[in-house]
């Protein structure tokens, strides 16, 4: 460690966010351009150097955070970009978009503020892209095996380049026009501009990955033909079935799913539309769901002018500090927490029916009114006590011109004709049936990320991305692979 000291002296300061404002009034990212590397070396300081660091074992990547910490505390950025992406393919992703579990399970958060491990990533990743720390690493030779990657979200893209560069043909499939996933069209662009995409993309061109766009296989791409052509094939399809609000109303136009809503949104910053069919410009919006999603959408409709947003959880409000009984340390704790749509929203005074920021925490959803041409012009809650059920005499109305659904996602989608083409089996959950190996019913065919462990994290999608690929190279070498394996299909978050 280069400071002994560092977490005794040096207060948690984070990457500064530009006043809001100023952001809400465009779709670059929330925090101030350069603020971040003149305090990033201090704050790598702070870190401890545990003889156990429980943040290796919060992190399903297994990141060397003691490590590269110590690197940059020394200024160190090129042997501090070799230890972070020994581990991580897309630092820049996660260092932007991930909740960030190794910081619940830092050492120092037992009595203090946790080392900002976040942004000391999010430095690294950023410096070694300018400083041209991470070239294309095309593979010596060739083994002769090709892998169809279906899907281009963090776990399809993780397995694609792990792949690729253990010498393996590898074409990406992707049923949108373009690469991402939900990094693309479900991330708003002011949470990461998609030029972080891009770099990534045109890294692994040149290591030889191959691109298939507007490619849905099971619809354009015939699904047992695909599998045919192929010596293995990765399911990384994300989870994409929403779940619904059944409550009266529902049919009432103006009610979307708010993957139906986020993908139009950043279609506009592409440059592919003027102007979002679902813009919320001059209306009053209500999200209802109280989950990162649902903060997307209320980000999104600030930026795009709406009259009033308000966002609905049915949790109750989390307190400031962990519970140390439900939710001890290194586990990750339910705390309130002020994301940058939430700090816009409370600056903004765009949710004057709330209880805190944009928020109306344990509300539920009792049913949609609309007007006489079928349009919801009202949403009826009531609040619930901490088993859900209804409070007497809280029942209350919000102006609603558009209502958002963000309740989260069970599985990949059935309808487009994958699972059922390749005669994949399913939990009853919704998700893909695996083994231990990432295998599943189908010989060849592997499943990673959403699709088969349910909603998560990005953090997780890429450790599953790595994981399968070591899963896939064994099956397609015979038995061994070098390729690292940081998780398995059953393993989980800490939980008390």
């Amino acid at each position: 460690m280069a400071d002994p000291k560092g977490f005794l002296t040096t207060p948690r300061e984070e990457w500064p966010r530009r006043p809001a404002g100023e952001r809400v009034r465009d779709w670059d990212e929330v925090y101030v351009p350069g603020a971040l590397l003149p305090i990033v070396g201090r704050q790598a300081d702070r870190c401890m150097d545990c003889g156990v660091p429980f943040c290796h074992e919060a992190c399903p990547l297994g990141n060397l955070i003691p490590e590269w910490n110590d690197l940059v505390s020394r200024s160190d950025w090129r042997a501090a970009s070799e230890r972070l992406h020994a581990t991580n393919n897309f630092p820049e992703f996660t260092g932007r978009l991930c909740p960030a579990p190794c910081e619940a399970g830092c050492v120092l958060a037992i009595n203090q503020p946790a080392v900002t491990i976040k942004n000391v990533e999010c430095a690294i990743a950023d410096t070694a892209w300018e400083e041209g720390f991470v070239p294309p690493l095309p593979p010596e030779r060739l083994s002769g095996r090709a892998v169809a990657v279906i899907g281009s979200g963090p776990a399809g893209l993780a397995a694609a380049q792990q792949l690729t560069r253990a010498g393996h043909t590898v074409a990406v499939y992707e049923r949108d026009d373009r690469i991402g996933g939900l990094l693309r069209y479900g991330i708003p662009a002011f949470k990461m501009e998609k030029r972080h995409l891009e770099r990534r993309v045109g890294q692994m061109r040149a290591e030889g990955t191959r691109f298939r766009t507007s490619a849905a296989v099971g619809r354009d791409v015939d699904a047992a033909a695909l599998r045919a052509r192929y010596d293995a094939v990765v399911i990384a399809t994300g989870a994409t079935a929403w779940r619904e609000l059944t409550v009266p109303g529902r049919e009432l136009a103006g009610v979307h799913q708010a993957m139906e809503y986020l993908p139009l949104a950043n279609r506009v910053c592409e440059g592919d539309l003027e102007r979002s069919p679902l813009s919320a410009a001059g209306r009053h919006v209500v999200v209802v769901g109280g989950g990162d999603t649902g903060a997307d959408c209320l980000g999104t409709a600030v930026r795009e002018g709406a009259a009033s947003v308000t966002q609905l959880d049915i949790y109750a409000r989390p307190g400031a500090e962990r519970d140390e009984r439900a939710e001890p340390w290194p586990t990750y704790p339910r705390l309130y927490r002020l994301s940058a749509a939430h700090e816009e929203a409370r600056d903004l005074r765009s949710a004057p029916a709330a209880d805190a920021d944009a928020r109306l925490f344990a509300a539920s959803t009792l049913r949609f009114t609309g007007d006489e041409r079928g349009h919801v012009r009202a949403l009826h809650l009531v609040g619930v006590d901490t088993g859900r059920r209804p409070l007497p005499g809280s029942e209350r109305s919000l102006p609603a011109d558009l209502v958002l659904l963000a309740l989260g996602f069970s599985g990949p989608d059935r309808h487009d004709g994958l699972v059922d083409g390749l005669g994949l089996d399913m939990e009853p959950r919704g998700t893909i049936t695996r083994d231990r190996g990432f295998a599943t019913n189908v010989p060849g065919v592997f499943a990673a990320g959403d699709a088969a462990r349910g909603q998560s994290l990005v953090v997780w999608a890429i450790a599953e991305g790595r994981a399968v690929a070591a899963a896939v190279d064994r099956h397609l070498s015979g038995g061994s692979t070098r390729l690292p394996a940081p998780v398995g299909p059953y393993d989980r978050p800490m939980t008390a």
